[in-house]
């Protein structure tokens, strides 16, 4: 899983609107926002946090560390 700070930091990296986001994962943009809000593992549903991660990496971004062990993104 990842966190709301790595959605964050990730989108920041690559230089994505939270709108832009929302379109390449098929997730509402209301809960982009959302999710980004929280502090740590968004609570939700995992499918939507899969659709974001996947369309982060497939955007170039890699994840790093785990929820719990310095979570962190850099470009692949």
């Amino acid at each position: 899983m990842i966190t709301s700070e790595q959605i964050r930091a990730a989108r920041q990296l690559i230089r994505i609107t939270a709108d832009q986001l929302a379109k390449a994962s098929g997730v509402g943009l209301a809960t982009i926002r959302r999710f980004e809000l929280m502090e740590g593992v968004p609570s939700g549903n995992a499918r939507l946090l899969e659709s974001i991660q996947r369309a982060l990496e497939n955007s170039g971004v890699e994840f790093i560390g785990t929820p719990d062990d310095r979570p962190g993104v850099r470009l692949k």
